[in-house]
């Protein structure tokens, strides 16, 4: 398919013109003008642009870009390493924030919720993009922790009582630790991230609300998967994701 009717489907789909977000949400780096292969990946690292290349990506896609709000504009040091690469392969970045955060279907916070067993029923934070709801089978939190572990592949790390039975939850992927207290306004037993602060766990201990940090990396890889998926479907497109080993 055309590189522009790529960019432009999935401002469609995810709807990127309705947010105000960090960074330019869309093409970043623009590549070779028909795209056959999609690599997708959380993060536009080093490592990802050299095994989407080696691959043979026409296109890749990521959840984190570049030229994020605040940063140096200057193309030196790493940013200009993997920008370089992929202008010498005249390879195309595509950056998907925000809107892949808050996508009803594609989304990261939608298929945390599905691979966590939460049904969503309603939304708050900033844009909406975080979500509450309830579990689908009740649990104590040890239990829910383990059923967290086996999704995501990673530990997480939990502030409460082990025994806590949970019914209602709060989520949202990535660094989303700032919308604790909003979370706990819900009227929720448990809140879901990525990351934790210093002070998240004095307020889990305080309130009774419990707090998981589940991985930055980790609960943002569904969201971008799901999102290569679509595509490769839809446009009959080759898609292959690559991961690494993010312990964040």
């Amino acid at each position: 398919m055309n590189l522009y009717q790529l960019v432009d489907y999935n401002a469609s789909v995810l709807q990127t013109a309705q947010f105000k977000d960090y960074s330019p949400n869309g093409l970043q780096v623009e590549g070779r003008g028909e795209v056959r292969r999609i690599a997708t990946a959380v993060t536009a690292s080093k490592q990802v642009i050299d095994e989407s290349i080696a691959w043979g990506a026409d296109a890749i896609l990521v959840h984190h870009g570049y030229f994020w709000r605040n940063e140096a504009p200057c193309i030196v040091g790493v940013k200009k390493q993997r920008i370089a690469e992929l202008l010498k392969h005249d390879v195309s970045l595509l950056a998907y924030h925000l809107p892949l955060d808050a996508h009803a279907e594609l989304g990261n916070n939608a298929r945390l919720a599905a691979a966590l067993g939460l049904r969503e029923q309603g939304r708050f934070g900033e844009q909406n993009i975080a979500c509450y709801g309830a579990l689908d089978v009740s649990q104590s939190l040890a239990d829910f922790a383990l059923g967290i572990e086996s999704a995501l592949q990673r530990a997480p790390l939990v502030i409460g009582h082990a025994g806590k039975m949970l019914h209602r939850a709060a989520w949202c992927s990535g660094g989303g630790q700032g919308y604790f207290e909003a979370a706990i306004a819900q009227g929720v037993d448990v809140f879901v991230t990525g990351e934790i602060s210093e002070q998240s766990y004095h307020l889990s201990r305080e309130t009774g609300v419990a707090f998981i940090s589940a991985g930055h990396h980790a609960s943002e890889r569904l969201g971008i998967q799901a999102l290569g998926e679509h595509l490769a479907s839809r446009f009959d497109l080759e898609h292959r994701f690559f991961d690494q080993a993010n312990p964040v």
